[in-house]
């Protein structure tokens, strides 16, 4: 997580309905009953009775669809060297060397696109994954496949084999003004489905949380730069919301929750989403190609400044300035260095970051209108559209290697050893001892120190007979282990895996 402004791991979802009305034929045939229900629509009683049944029913038209993304990593070496010794001369003094490597786990939000599988989120709630798991509002679990994802829009889409699955229906964010009542769904901070309700509070934002240099707003020419051109609200967005929905009153899914700015990692009072109209353009090459296809305009771009309206006599500070010499295509079309983008096909640019979401929805070999002012003169030149290089991005399969299949339980273990057996408090040594619970995992915490008897109904001696008892294993499947504590005491705990 960033410091200032943070993206959230956790998925969330935004849900908003709004009720029927009269349609005008019925007002006309009987209109003292329509004058009637517009009286009683606006009376102090009926209001909030109208808005709350405008949120319910699109809370509950997006549900269904929304699901919790489960990710796993690859194990990583846990120091237990204390902080103040780390990095000096014989630390490996202090070190456990009986204390296994542990996967690393994570999570965030989706929601599925299509009936068929298809599940859009963030593209940095999968990124580092390598296995991912998507549980549905019913409690089913699928393994899930990483068919592709985009760093530089945030956005990744995940696959999953079943049938007949719900989908959200995708709005339009283009529509969205600053007043608009959104929702959000999704998973936050370990909780289970949970909606927040705000208005937007602005759209077009670019926050610099996906720059690759301190001046996130320069495009580099030769690279597809971060594009950030964020819907910004007021609903409360937490770590897990990410990769959720955000949707309007009408139960439509206009933005992708990615990220809020806070100073703690908890809400503060801003989120952050991707408009949807880009995240599917993104999306769909992602499921057609596994790559995005970007066009490239070819121009470094940046804001204008007070000075710049004077220097380049603008009738305001709208607009984009042509900040070096272009490359091709936008060279081939006479664009030059110190032009004002002003336009895109007839739509006003209100700033760089504007003028990228536009030409990222096009096509490579699209042609578009550019109107420009150059110094004071108002022209207009039409631009092929180029293509940036196209790599596509790790690929992360549906199911984990055999080799951490014991990750599958969610704890890590390790033999207890002569030494290790004095050391815990155990009469004699042997076995495997649990050493850790995995971040994320459901296992009970007082699993912890205790030496493994049974799982599921078989002796646990070895290693091998964990691993091949975790080969049996899949996600949401129950788990019942028998283990002693150091003192003899037998318990059993049962628990369902993630």
């Amino acid at each position: 997580m960033y410091k200032m402004l943070r993206k959230a791991v956790l998925p969330t979802v935004l849900v908003l309905g709004i009720g029927g009305a009269a349609t005008a034929i019925d007002a006309f045939e009987d209109p003292i009953p329509a004058l009637d229900a517009q009286a009683a629509a606006t009376t102090p009683d009926a209001a909030p009775d109208a808005l709350s049944q405008a949120f319910r029913s699109a809370a509950r038209s997006v549900i269904p669809a929304v699901v919790h993304v489960q990710v796993e990593s690859a194990p990583r070496n846990v120091s237990r060297v204390p902080e103040e010794f780390r990095d000096f001369p014989f630390d490996f003094f202090f070190r456990f060397p009986d204390v296994p490597p542990v996967p690393q786990r994570g999570s965030g939000s989706g929601f599925i696109i299509s009936s068929d599988g298809y599940v859009l989120t963030n593209n940095h709630v999968v990124e580092d994954a390598d296995r991912v798991t998507v549980t549905l509002t019913d409690n089913r679990v699928f393994d899930a496949e990483v068919v592709g994802r985009d760093p530089s829009t945030d956005v990744a889409v995940l696959k999953i084999e079943a049938e007949d699955l719900p989908t959200v229906k995708l709005g339009n964010s283009d529509a969205l003004e600053v007043g608009d009542w959104v929702l959000a769904l999704g998973y936050p901070l370990s909780l289970g489905e949970t909606v927040t309700a705000g208005i937007v509070s602005a759209t077009g934002r670019s926050i610099g949380i996906m720059a690759r240099n301190q001046d996130g707003r320069n495009q580099n020419p030769n690279a597809p730069s971060p594009l950030e051109h964020f819907i910004q609200t007021d609903a409360a967005i937490n770590p897990g919301n990410s990769g959720g929905p955000l949707i309007n009153l009408n139960g439509e899914v206009v933005g992708i929750n990615s990220a809020i700015a806070s100073p703690t990692g908890v809400y503060a009072g801003y989120g952050f989403a991707v408009p949807i109209q880009l995240a599917k353009r993104v999306a769909d090459d992602l499921i057609e190609y596994g790559v995005v296809h970007r066009p490239k305009l070819g121009v470094r771009i940046s804001d204008l400044n007070a000075a710049d309206v004077k220097v380049f006599k603008l009738p305001s500070a709208a607009g984009v300035k042509v900040a070096s010499e272009p490359e091709s295509p936008a060279r081939e079309a006479g664009v030059r260095m110190g032009d004002v983008i002003v336009a895109v096909d007839g739509v006003p640019v209100s700033d760089a970051s504007d003028l990228m979401a536009q030409i990222a929805r096009r096509q490579p070999g699209d042609e578009v209108t550019l109107d420009i002012i150059r110094y004071g003169d108002r022209e207009r030149v039409k631009v092929k559209l180029g293509a940036f290089e196209s790599t596509p991005v790790r690929r992360t399969s549906s199911r984990s290697s055999d080799g951490d299949s014991v990750g599958r339980l969610g704890f890590a273990v390790t033999e207890l050893t002569p030494g290790l057996a004095q050391r815990e408090g155990f009469d004699s040594p042997g076995g495997l001892i649990i050493t850790g619970v995995e971040p994320g995992s459901s296992v009970p915490p007082a699993l912890v120190g205790m030496r493994i008897k049974q799982i599921n109904g078989e002796e646990i001696r070895t290693i091998e007979d964990l691993r091949a008892v975790a080969n049996k294993i899949e996600p949401g499947d129950a788990v019942s282990v028998i283990a002693e504590s150091p003192d003899g005491e037998a318990i059993i705990m049962n628990y369902q895996t993630r």
